[in-house]
């Protein structure tokens, strides 16, 4: 199966905030309660979020979107 760029690009997504969740030792409800924002379906790369969403959960780990898209560029 050959992935969209689109899906290519939401999976990029997925692992990044994983591995930001992850490196923080943040728990899926723990994620939601302190922001209000589900990330199940977005690690799956299921949602395509918008670019507030991912503010959020940029502000939320202290980077900048700028530092989330090197950190796609480097998958």
């Amino acid at each position: 199966m050959i992935l969209s760029k689109e899906e290519i690009t939401l999976k990029k997504i997925a692992l990044c905030v994983k591995i930001l969740r992850d490196e923080y030792n943040v728990t899926l409800s723990e994620f939601y309660i302190d922001t209000g924002i589900h990330l199940a379906r977005i690690e799956q790369g299921k949602t395509n979020i918008t670019i507030s969403t991912l503010q959020k959960i940029c502000e939320y780990f202290n980077i900048t979107l700028s530092d989330f898209f090197m950190m796609m560029e480097k998958i």
